[in-house]
């Protein structure tokens, strides 16, 4: 695996996790473990800026828990933003969503097959783009604030394994070499390996600072409504469309590689490889 300055790992454990296989559409059925996507979802809940992305190095496997099948209700709707403005202007309208099964409900039971009881130790490296342009955006900055955050405890919000119901616990490990993986050597085949293109993410993307941001356009200078958009968007990068990627995943003493120079990514046919 990578020793590269960049490199951080983050040890994680909780009583439940559910990484959802894409293929199953009704009923969730977890991966044996993290994905590459959830990994990274896990890192950003602890700290990220539009300046930086990561590329997962590993994954390693120190619980991998039990299969468990829990039945639960889950709704099939959501509150638009028109109705919730419509029961802010006349609340005898207002319609709740109403959640399990049943006539004239908006819920249905399904089953999850989850993991209980799980740990890993997940290993990436931070990278900063090209639109870290300001004297302050070093790659240093962003592995010292994140290992400082780790270790602290500190998250933009609580990270989940795979569901945002099934909170992490978190701490930075330091030296993840010395913490025992669980005996496990498998071949697992086609794994969802994220549905960002990291070759995109690499490009860049960050908000504009007060001074780079032009004048409004008016409804005198458009001709349009009061609630004209900015003559300029507030923001500049790369936008990128969501597309799955899988890769073949292994396991190998407990550890699975996950570092796109090292395992073969199979993007999607338009603008893969």
């Amino acid at each position: 695996m990578s020793n590269a300055p960049n490199l951080v790992h983050l040890h994680v454990w909780g009583d439940f996790a559910c990484f959802t296989r894409p293929e199953m559409k009704v009923e969730r059925v977890s991966y044996p473990l993290p994905t590459p996507s959830a990994a990274r979802g896990i890192l950003e809940a602890v700290f990220w800026e539009p300046q930086m992305y990561y590329l997962i190095d590993s994954i390693r496997v120190l619980k991998r828990g039990n299969w468990v099948s829990i039945r639960r209700n889950e709704v099939m709707k959501v509150i638009s933003l028109d109705s919730a403005k419509t029961w802010m202007r006349e609340p005898d309208k207002v319609r709740t969503i109403l959640a399990g099964p049943g006539k004239d409900r908006d819920g249905t039971q399904r089953n999850m097959l989850a993991l209980q009881d799980v740990a890993y130790v997940i290993s990436a490296e931070i990278h900063t783009t090209p639109l870290a342009d300001r004297p302050d955006d070093k790659q240093f900055k962003y592995t010292t604030e994140f290992r400082r955050r780790a270790s602290t405890g500190k998250c933009f919000h609580r990270p989940g394994l795979g569901m945002r119901e099934f909170a992490a616990d978190f701490k930075l490990a330091e030296t993840p070499s010395t913490i025992p993986a669980c005996d496990w050597n498998e071949e697992l085949g086609l794994m969802l390996y994220d549905v960002f293109d990291y070759r995109q993410r690499n490009k860049g993307f960050r908000w504009l600072r007060p001074d780079e941001i032009t004048e409004t356009a008016t409804p005198e200078k458009t001709g349009k409504k009061r609630n004209s958009k900015p003559a300029t968007q507030d923001w500049k990068g790369t936008k990128i469309t969501p597309a799955a990627a899988f890769f073949d995943a292994r396991v190998t003493n407990g550890v699975m590689d996950c570092h796109p120079d090292r395992v073969k990514i199979r993007f999607p046919e338009k603008g893969g490889e």
